[in-house]
Order: structure tokens, then C-alpha cells, then sequence
């Protein structure tokens, strides 16, 4: 049974799996640096939570949360 984060494929047409379980650290920057809205970020850090819970990629998505609303203001 899958979680329906696992399958949830935001408007760039990637998923948070594709996102966060890249080969290299490089492409999952990559990854976070590319969300622009806060429901893929939020996705991300559920599947993060649920799946492998790394503190320096929650931490990254924590930073990007906080880009992505300083461009809302």
C-alpha cells in the first residue's frame, strides 16, 4: 500500500519521492530549490516525515518554506 503522497505529482510533474530519493545531494537541492507554491512543499515534508525523516533535508525545506512566503508578501 502506497501513501498518496508517494504518488502525488505537483504541477512540474514531479513527485516528492522524485524530489527527495535523487542519487546525490546535488539533485535533491535541485529538487527543493524547484517547488514554488507552498502544497508541493508541504508534500514534501509529509513524504520526508513519513519515509526517511532527515533532519538536513527538513531543515532545507524549512529554509525554502521560508523563501517561498517572502515572495508572497
Amino acid at each position: 500500500m502506497s501513501d498518496s503522497s508517494n504518488l502525488s505529482v505537483e504541477s512540474d510533474g514531479l513527485t516528492p519521492e522524485q524530489r527527495l530519493e535523487p542519487p546525490n545531494t546535488r539533485l535533491i537541492n535541485a529538487g527543493i530549490a524547484t517547488i514554488h507554491d507552498m502544497e508541493t512543499l508541504r508534500a514534501c515534508v509529509a513524504y520526508e516525515n513519513a519515509n526517511q525523516g532527515r533532519i538536513q533535508i527538513l531543515r532545507r525545506l524549512e529554509q525554502r518554506a521560508s523563501e517561498i512566503r517572502s515572495q508572497d508578501d
